[in-house]
């Protein structure tokens, strides 16, 4: 089994190195990967020093595993190569998400619909994937109507860049600017780039991934905006229902779903914060209750580490899935 990080060097790329080693990923060879320019550095994995190839090279081995982290522009050019190849590309990038042959997925929600046929799989936005887990079990049993969900989002989302920039605010060092504005000490209402409706990419994300992903028929509307922390991102989200819903029956399914963790206990200072779910592979829940405003609604807070469930820990275990559904066509005998 041999299994390649591509973006190896960059900020998803280290995370994903690292929840390969901590869950212990079955293989017999590591490629890390990364552009030209990154080639000859090395990367330190399960205590060995692993030299850094270019596209070209990790290509010629065929991986059977190819984990992109480097772009949607790289992931363009480069995922169909590796899938060619022989390899089952899983691309963090937003560049196939969207595409009608290529799925969009999140294991616990619908992991079941992968095949062998599936050579690249999308894996979601990070902001999207704590919404679905939080949504989906609640969808099944209530039918999700609407969803408006305002985002407040780690630095880490915009990459190593924007968090340079923060720490040297923080310290008082000029440097390099990720964006035109201060970051530490402001909230900024921008997550990628504009678009002529006036939402951003983000927010756009939100909506067409989660429709995809869940249910074509749930209306979403979303607000995306970026926070001094690097923890994790956050999530207040007001969700209409077609059916009534009992609270109580709700944290309950909340509580036993798969990948989420029900922190719900506001007397006692109890719910999720970034600073909690840094580190951490579960969607956090909490801060549930009525919306008091129409019938069949609720508020709810969703937390999570957008660097490990928001992107690298769900890479993983979509390869996890097709290794234990032996959904995997050896790229070596190709």
């Amino acid at each position: 089994m041999k299994v390649a990080v591509v973006g190896a060097t960059g900020l998803v790329g280290g995370v994903m190195l690292k929840v390969l080693e901590e869950r212990d990923f079955p293989m017999d060879e590591l490629l890390p990967v990364a552009s030209e320019r990154s080639a000859g550095r090395t990367i330190w994995f399960k205590r060995k020093e692993i030299g850094v190839i270019g596209m070209e090279a990790a290509v010629a081995l065929r991986p059977d595993i190819a984990l992109f982290s480097a772009g949607g522009s790289t992931s363009l050019e480069w995922a169909p190569r590796f899938a060619e190849a022989g390899s089952t590309v899983i691309d963090n990038s937003s560049a196939w998400r969207m595409h009608p042959d290529k799925k969009l997925v999140v294991p616990e929600i619908n992991g079941h619909l992968l095949t062998a046929e599936d050579r690249i799989i999308a894996n979601p936005n990070c902001s999207t994937i704590q919404l679905v887990m939080a949504l989906a079990p609640l969808h099944k049993a209530y039918g999700v109507q609407r969803v408006v969900v305002s985002t407040y989002q780690s630095v880490t989302g915009t990459g190593m860049k924007a968090v340079q920039q923060m720490e040297n605010e923080r310290e008082g060092v000029a440097g390099e600017m990720a964006y035109p504005f201060l970051i530490d000490r402001n909230v900024i209402p921008r997550c990628d780039v504009f678009l002529d409706n006036d939402y951003t990419k983000e927010e756009m994300k939100l909506v067409h991934e989660t429709k995809k992903i869940l249910d074509p028929n749930i209306r979403v509307t979303a607000t995306a905006v970026r926070v001094p922390v690097t923890g994790g991102h956050s999530e207040a989200v007001n969700v209409e229902f077609a059916r009534d819903f009992d609270i109580s029956d709700v944290k309950r399914l909340l509580r036993d779903s798969p990948g989420l963790k029900l922190l719900d206990n506001p007397l006692k200072d109890e719910y999720p914060m970034p600073m909690l779910a840094n580190g951490r592979d579960e969607v956090f829940v909490g801060r549930v209750r009525y919306d008091e405003t129409q019938p069949r609604t609720l508020n709810m807070w969703v937390v999570a580490d957008n660097l490990r469930k928001g992107a690298a820990t769900n890479a993983v275990q979509i390869a996890e899935l097709l290794i234990a559904k032996g959904l995997l066509r050896s790229a070596q005998v190709l």
